[in-house]
């Protein structure tokens, strides 16, 4: 199995630390390894490092590069624009089908966090036989344990089988990103998993399933795959910049034949790193937990809080609970953490300002 790991995205919701310059994924918020390298080495040493890809854009493909020097410039899959990961992951599946057309292929997003890396191989390594064996899409959900509104919803329905501890469910549908509201309901009925994105199929598969539900897409990412297979990449941007804007789960996923998919049940504790509010949850000892990285944090009278800051800076709260408070000497964020989700309003405000500086 190739596997491509998504290295591209943004991490708006965790502004001010996670910023164009330096996103997310390439800093350690959670021990002192980058969440970029934690995805690597999730695979362990069983996956060489030429069986390894990197999604990335022109902004995010250095950073990578630092992480891990010895990447091959064949191996880093430059985006040329943003576009969301409808374009991303059906222009990598066009390039991935010149390389290993019906080779199983694992799109693995580099921002999430597991602690049982020896379960999400074993989940892997059951997805990559079934793709042989069945000809579907695999993909990976979660045991939904709160009503998250910045996440997809899978619906499973029968159990098909178990193999290797690793139960495999019938897909019964998508839901993405659903309000607050009908999250509260699908995780009450208990039939709706996370949707961790952890897509796996084989790249022909892939562009058929955008020839038939999003033919346009797929029309423009055939030019790309001729153009990039003739070291045309002026063309291949121009082309790339034609693709509509839209993610693959609203493309694809909610369009797909429920027959031709299995869903793999996380047999791991899973975390999507996308909000503070999540950071704090991973991190704390305790609900009621303060937790404190880089700064030195006096609090009295203070609960339920997360204080991040520089070294050496002392951050002193009075009376406080359920906070958000983020230093990183050019921006201070203070937020509820009920409210996190809406931190990346800030950062549309401060790109209307053109407040470069601080994206």
């Amino acid at each position: 199995m190739n596997i491509v790991i998504l290295a591209g995205g943004g991490g708006t919701r965790l502004w001010p630390m996670s910023r164009t310059a330096k996103p997310k994924q390439f800093q350690p918020l959670v021990g002192e390894r980058t969440l970029l390298e934690l995805t690597r080495h999730r695979m362990g040493t069983e996956v060489p490092d030429e069986k390894i890809f990197y999604s990335v854009t022109a902004a995010t493909a250095p950073f990578v590069r630092t992480v891990f020097p010895d990447v091959p410039e064949d191996h880093l899959l430059i985006e040329p624009e943003k576009r969301d990961t409808g374009p991303a992951m059906g222009f990598v599946a066009a390039i991935m089908e010149l390389h290993a057309p019906d080779e199983p292929l694992a799109f693995l997003p580099s921002d999430h966090y597991i602690s049982d890396v020896e379960r999400f191989r074993a989940s892997l390594h059951v997805a990559e036989d079934l793709i042989l064996e069945t000809g579907h899409l695999l993909d990976i959900a979660v045991r939904a344990t709160w009503p998250n509104p910045n996440l997809g919803y899978t619906r499973v329905g029968e159990r098909k089988f178990e193999r290797d501890g690793i139960e495999v469910f019938a897909f019964k549908g998508h839901v993405e990103k659903p309000p607050v509201e009908q999250a509260k309901e699908f995780v009450a009925a208990g039939d709706y998993l996370w949707h961790a994105s952890y897509y796996m199929w084989t790249p022909r598969k892939f562009l058929a399933a955008y020839a038939k539900h999003a033919p346009a897409t797929h029309e423009v990412l055939l030019k790309i795959q001729h153009a990039w297979k003739a070291g045309r990449h002026d063309e291949v941007a121009t082309l790339y910049s034609q693709l509509e804007k839209v993610s693959i789960d609203y493309a694809i996923t909610e369009k797909l034949d429920p027959s031709q998919v299995l869903i793999v049940k996380a047999p791991f504790d899973w975390s999507d790193v996308g909000t503070w509010s999540v950071l704090k949850k991973l991190r704390e000892e305790n609900p009621e937990a303060n937790v404190v990285s880089g700064a030195t944090h006096v609090g009295i009278a203070t609960s339920d809080s997360l204080v991040y800051g520089p070294a050496g800076k002392v951050i002193a709260t009075v009376g406080v609970n359920h906070l958000a408070i983020v230093d990183t000497g050019d921006a201070l964020l203070v937020a509820d953490l009920a409210h996190d989700q809406e931190i990346k309003k800030i950062v549309e405000a401060l790109a209307a300002q053109r407040r470069d500086n601080l994206l």
